[in-house]
């Protein structure tokens, strides 16, 4: 029973816990714009997260690994989630959103090869394929398709997803390189940080910074910061630590179907024939590349 619940529960309680945030920014987005909306989503969490550091004592890290920890935030968390949000508040369905960025272990592994000079096997590269030919399909339907539910969001809005998925892939390969094994917590108060100050500039820069802090911001708010910013996070380095990644990877597929059920349920998000056939295909294509053969 513990086995199953290690193996199987928990890598799944973050599945739902990472495919809620795409919920939670639709929630949110209607009463404060992207940037700002992910300013106070960090300060909020930085404050929890120093108050949860100081009661653990936990280890900070020297300069060295500190500014690679940054690097990695900014990329991960700061591009990420600001592609992400700026897509959403444009139009762009989450399913389609959730879709998109769950490309990321296909650009990762391409990323990989040139960067790490890792191989790729043929079981991968055709995963690359359907996963690419998956959303092109979903896209097809969305952007050509007159009279398709949901279809007709910004091109512009692609440009953002795109940009989170850019992100959250580079962040990864970046990890890989330059992880530092650092504290799990003091960690993410560096990551989340340096996101922070990317969301700032961004802000000042390009929003009126203006908040309309209704009952549903606030819900959102606080979902957002407990259930995924600190939540999903820590959950899914604790299962790291446990050794489960391999498992995590495995699941984390299931992210887009996920969030799709969830924005039907909640937002009336409906997908046609062609998109759900995209969906299914880009799924498998990303299984392919994330799961590992078993030794015969």
């Amino acid at each position: 029973m513990r086995k199953l619940f290690y193996s199987f529960f928990v890598p799944a309680l973050f599945v739902w816990l990472w495919s809620t945030g795409f919920i939670g920014a639709k929630y949110g987005l209607p009463y404060a714009e992207p940037f700002t909306l992910l300013l106070i989503r960090m300060l909020m969490t930085l404050a929890l997260l120093l108050v949860l550091a100081l009661l653990l004592k936990a280890r900070w890290p020297g300069w060295r690994s500190a500014g690679h920890l940054a690097v990695t935030g900014l990329l991960v968390h700061g591009c990420y989630l600001g592609g992400v949000y700026y897509a959403i508040q444009g139009g762009m369905p989450s399913g389609i959103v959730s879709l998109v960025v769950g490309l990321q272990p296909l650009v990762t592994a391409g990323a990989a090869v040139l960067v790490l000079k890792e191989a790729v096997s043929g079981r991968q590269w055709l995963g690359l394929g359907l996963g690419l030919l998956g959303v092109t399909l979903v896209l097809l339907e969305k952007f050509g398709g007159a009279g398709n539910p949901g279809s007709g969001f910004p091109l512009w809005t692609l440009v953002w997803a795109l940009f989170a998925l850019t992100g959250i892939s580079l962040g990864t390969v970046y990890q890989k390189r330059y992880g530092t094994g650092a504290d799990l917590v003091s960690g993410t108060i560096i990551q989340y940080g340096a996101a922070a100050m990317f969301f700032a500039v961004g802000a000042l820069m390009l929003e009126t910074r203006e908040v309309v802090w209704s009952l549903q911001l606030q819900l959102s708010m606080a979902w957002l910061v407990l259930g995924v910013s600190i939540g999903a996070i820590l959950l899914l380095m604790w299962l790291i630590r446990r050794g489960a990644a391999s498992q995590v990877a495995s699941l984390f597929y299931l992210v887009p179907p996920v969030t799709a059920l969830e924005a039907f349920w909640l937002f009336d998000e409906r997908l046609g024939v062609l998109a759900i056939a995209g969906g299914i295909i880009s799924i498998t294509g990303v299984a392919l590349v994330v799961s590992q053969r078993r030794p015969g």
